[in-house]
Order: structure tokens, then C-alpha cells, then sequence
């Protein structure tokens, strides 16, 4: 079976950040690590080229293959900041409710600029996402 193209390297998340070209988006990315370390416990790691991850599990897909892949995670994307494992569950959509501006998809929630959001709601996402993935067996 074909490897992921996503998967944990061995990269280092500094000089990622470094590469960071916008100094503002740069100083968002150092605040979600801060925020994101805190709730895991774990170190950020580089997923592929672009994808800061805390932590690893298995996922599974309905066809039942799996993959390795981090429970909380962020992309510097070039329109916005794409955040991972947020979005999950009534108490969920109740917090994005009062999150500020932000869009959503499938499994990943988009903010522009951590001004544009509630820094107390999304701190608050973040640490229930963390415990909810950390109670998972």
C-alpha cells in the first residue's frame, strides 16, 4: 500500500516559522504553537512540508486502511490559517457560535488572523479538542 505523502518528518518546526514571510501571520503561528503545545503536552512536529502537528494517532478510513496522523495540528496557508481537530460535536458549533470571524470545511477550521477571533473561545476549542482526543483509547 502506498505511503501517505503527509506523515511526520523529522523537519524542524523553528525554521519553518521562520519562513513565515508575513510578520503577523509569523507571530500567529508562534501563538497556536504556544496554545497547542500547552493542550497536548506534546512538542509541535512538521507533517509533510507545511502542516504543524501535536501529537499522533491512528485514523481509520471506512475502506479500513489507516493512517498516522496528529490529533491537533495548524497550515499557514496562503488565504488563511487552517486549523485541525476542532470541529467536533454540539458543544463545538455552541464555542464557534461566538468564535468571531472564521469559515469551516469538512474537518478543518479557516481563520484569517488570530485578531479577527476570540482568543479566549479559540483557547478554549483547543483544550476541548485536547481532552477529547486524549480520552480516546
Amino acid at each position: 500500500m502506498a505511503q501517505p505523502k503527509t506523515r511526520a518528518t523529522e523537519a524542524s518546526v523553528a525554521k519553518f516559522l521562520d519562513k513565515v514571510g508575513d510578520e503577523g501571520r509569523r507571530l500567529d503561528c508562534q501563538a497556536l504553537v504556544k496554545m497547542m503545545a500547552k493542550a497536548t503536552g506534546a512538542e509541535p512536529k512538521m507533517w509533510g512540508a507545511g502542516i504543524v502537528g501535536f501529537g499522533s494517532h491512528k485514523v481509520r478510513y471506512a475502506s479500513g486502511r489507516e493512517i498516522d496522523w496528529p490529533p491537533l495540528a495548524f497550515a499557514s496557508r496562503r488565504q488563511d490559517l487552517t486549523l485541525y481537530g476542532l470541529l467536533s460535536g454540539e458543544e463545538t458549533d455552541e464555542l464557534l457560535g461566538r468564535l468571531g470571524k472564521h469559515s469551516r470545511g469538512k474537518g478543518c477550521l479557516y481563520i484569517k488572523r488570530l485578531a479577527d477571533v476570540d482568543p479566549m473561545i479559540l483557547k478554549a476549542l483547543i483544550d476541548r479538542a485536547a481532552r477529547k482526543k486524549a480520552s480516546k483509547p
